[in-house]
């Protein structure tokens, strides 16, 4: 039997956590995982993160790290370099790289 898409996005939050070595929080309005004072948001999906989402998960949640599978779009790369140097944006286990 398959597994649902809201489990397979749940275990995949899990294993990301345990790779950043962190413990998993996950829930509705939470961020994903907690490392100390660090706290990230795991997005396990086809399409790439947006500079308002980005925005929104930064300021609402007070995320420091964004691991996505899909990876970011170019204005939220930019707009994260610009405004939110201390924000780690992982895409597939790389960080991605500061324009300079």
């Amino acid at each position: 039997m398959a597994v649902s898409h809201s489990k397979r996005g749940i275990n995949y939050e899990k294993a990301k956590s345990r790779q950043h070595g962190a413990k998993h929080v996950g829930g509705p309005g939470k961020h994903d995982y907690e490392r100390g004072r660090v706290k990230g948001e795991v997005k396990c999906r086809s399409s790439k993160v947006t500079k308002p989402e980005l925005i929104r998960s930064i300021k609402e949640k007070g995320i420091r790290e964004f691991d996505s599978k899909a990876g970011f779009t170019q204005p939220a790369i930019d707009h994260a370099n610009k405004y939110y140097p201390d924000v780690k944006l992982i895409s597939r286990g790389a960080v991605i790289k500061r324009r300079k």
